[in-house]
């Protein structure tokens, strides 16, 4: 008996013990638009990065199973808003869609830090992005460079409803519009981020537009499915591919010429410094409102330098 009696003191002091550390861990639930993209997965490797120095806090990373699901975001806010998350990280994949229960996280006291894509509320602490309208006119500048200055180019952009991909596309109009009289954008088209659908969309385009001069696509997952169109088509270098993100399948088709350039943003840098907005709001520090996290048009001329960081 005094020796079982001894055992059930280490055990309740045990679990005790873990019961305090894991009342003083600070939870934060990390949603993006999907999990398959390597954009999302190095705003994830940020955010746990920042985590890890900080100490003291415990990420959750949330996304949809579907490449666009606002639904499936928004149930994922409530459950972290039900479970008395310490604070909220969200790419809202439909920034109409996802204001409503971005307000009811304030409400409930919950820090909420929006990162890469806007959404149609100010509650929120902090909102950490790329300057996605100077990104597009961007990418028009380096496209209408590759195509000198004319001809017909198409659109494939991700999801109509997100403020990122809204952005994208007006700054790359606007700017063709605005500065090359001699380009002529004829159809803008929604992939929702699918590979295979930027595929089948850009195939269509290509063979109902022989004469098409270039594309720009508008994220990770379009990017890769036009420079597959591309190859398959046999058309590197004639027809120009301005993309939007990297990964190992955009640095690829870089060094291959089935695209020309990509905007570069610095996702890493969304999910590192969004948790540290979080923690210094729970901190009643001071936050910054906005924050542009940079982006950068890259080819291969700058690729080898990209690659060293």
């Amino acid at each position: 008996m005094k020796y079982f009696a001894l055992l059930c003191v280490a055990v309740v002091c045990a679990f005790t013990s873990f019961s305090v550390k894991a009342a003083d861990t600070k939870q934060f639930v990390l949603v993006t638009m999907d999990s398959q993209d390597e954009h999302w997965l190095t705003v994830k490797k940020g955010a746990e990065t920042k985590a890890k120095e900080l100490g003291g806090i415990e990420i959750s990373f949330r996304a949809p199973a579907g490449k666009v699901d606002p639904n499936e975001q928004i149930r994922m806010v409530e459950d972290a808003i039900n479970q008395e998350a310490d604070a909220i990280l969200l790419a809202p994949s439909d920034k109409a869609a996802l204001a409503g229960v971005v307000d009811r996280a304030v409400e409930a006291k919950i820090p909420v830090v929006i990162i890469d894509s806007s959404v149609d509320t100010d509650g929120y602490v902090s909102f950490l992005a790329t300057d996605n309208y100077m990104a597009g006119a961007m990418a028009a500048k380096r496209l209408a460079k590759e195509i000198n200055n004319k001809g017909d180019v198409a659109i494939i952009n991700a999801q109509p409803g997100s403020g990122t991909a809204i952005a994208r596309e007006k700054g790359f109009v606007d700017c063709i519009k605005k500065d090359y009289k001699d380009i002529n954008i004829i159809t803008i088209q929604y992939c929702n981020g699918d590979k295979v659908m930027a595929l089948n969309q850009a195939t269509d385009i290509l063979n109902a537009h022989p004469d098409l001069a270039g594309f720009f696509a508008c994220n990770e997952g379009s990017t890769v499915g036009v420079s597959r169109a591309i190859e398959e088509q046999g058309v590197a270098g004639k027809v120009k591919v301005v993309g939007f993100d990297m990964s190992k399948d955009v640095i690829s088709a870089i060094e291959t010429g089935l695209i020309q350039a990509s905007a570069v943003q610095n996702p890493f840098k969304m999910g590192y410094e969004g948790v540290q907005a979080a923690a210094d709001a729970i901190a009643g520090k001071s936050v910054t409102p906005k924050v542009d996290t940079g982006v950068m048009i890259v080819g291969k001329a700058e690729l080898p330098s990209i690659l060293k960081k």
